[in-house]
């Protein structure tokens, strides 16, 4: 599929790329802060960038390792490419400071000698979000292509996940996909839930989910807590609870990108993977013009607080890079 097919212009492709990867990272670092005692102490509910200083985590970084491998790739990865990039930028980092457990997990039985799948598999943390929130390069690289997209994810994710962990990259990469091409908030949803295999968690709780928000005729205020009863769970960071979450939050939130990010900073459990997965999505959807310039600055150039390759590395020449290869 060419560019042309995607009804963009380079200038407007372009823009869609930088808005999903700085609205993945404003939603992380968004995310982080809003959840900070201090800033809930001092704001209750975070409505803008707080003065506290707030850095990105691991999902923007590990996003980036992603589009680093997709890059080096030429756009067609394999389990050797993921594989090596991870013992090149994740295996030399000691502790993995602010790193995922899926993501220590699957360090760890790198060490042992194992390889994908068996590094996902024999995971405790297999369902986790991890892979969803670094999904989204996927999604420009294959943009207007949610099935290339969501194989480009199952190549990457399955170094550190398995089942409903794959899944929810796959969701998120192919909602990136279809954003990027022109897609309603409706459709960007519709296309997510394909990826929901029948019988799994992660369809369960979809399912559930927005059940939730049509019976109150997705009125965010009354949707609120009966949605977060329902989802949920003893580990905050699993793809059946965090990254429909995310999706709901999109759905009330209209696609729109600020009140997105204040409503998914604010949900509360894993708010800085809600908060990438929902900025990635309206960044995508939306494009940079429509993020406030003051939050782009905050976070277009990372601090490598988990993968240390990233420092410095600037959002718009990574999104460059990848609308080069589309």
């Amino acid at each position: 599929m060419s560019l042309r097919n995607l009804n963009l212009t380079p200038k407007e492709f372009q823009s869609k790329a930088e808005g999903c990867l700085v609205g993945l990272a404003i939603g992380d670092a968004f995310g982080d802060a809003a959840r900070d005692p201090e800033n809930q102490f001092l704001y209750g509910i975070t409505m803008d960038w707080p003065e506290k200083p707030t850095f990105s985590t691991d999902d923007t970084e590990f996003a980036l390792l992603s589009a680093e491998i997709l890059i080096n790739s030429k756009g067609k990865p394999t389990p050797e490419h993921v594989l090596a990039a991870w013992k090149e930028h994740v295996l030399v980092e000691d502790e993995l400071k602010r790193g995922g457990a899926s993501e220590r997990e699957a360090a760890t039985n790198i060490r042992k000698g194992l390889t994908a799948p068996e590094t996902g598999k024999y995971n405790a943390y297999s369902k986790s979000d991890g892979a969803a929130m670094r999904s989204a390069p996927m999604g420009i690289v294959a943009a207007g292509d949610p099935e290339l997209a969501a194989e480009l994810a199952r190549i990457d994710a399955e170094i550190s996940h398995a089942d409903d962990g794959i899944w929810g990259a796959q969701a998120v990469a192919a909602a990136t996909a279809v954003a990027i091409a022109g897609a309603s908030v409706d459709e960007i949803i519709a296309e997510a839930r394909k990826w929901a295999p029948a019988g799994s968690w992660f369809k369960y709780s979809f399912d559930t989910a927005f059940n939730i928000l049509e019976k109150f005729d997705y009125n965010i205020e009354q949707s609120w807590m009966p949605l977060h009863k329902a989802l949920r769970c003893e580990y905050k960071a699993s793809v059946p609870e965090a990254v429909v979450s995310a999706f709901a939050v999109f759905k009330l939130t209209d696609g729109k990108f600020k009140k997105g990010m204040i409503h998914a900073g604010n949900f509360g459990r894993d708010t800085d993977t809600i908060g990438a997965i929902v900025g990635a999505l309206s960044g995508a959807a939306n494009g940079l013009e429509t993020i406030p310039e003051a939050w782009i600055d905050n976070v277009r150039t990372p601090h490598g607080t988990c993968l240390q390759f990233t420092a410095k590395q600037d959002l718009f020449e990574v999104a460059r890079k990848l609308t080069d290869l589309r």
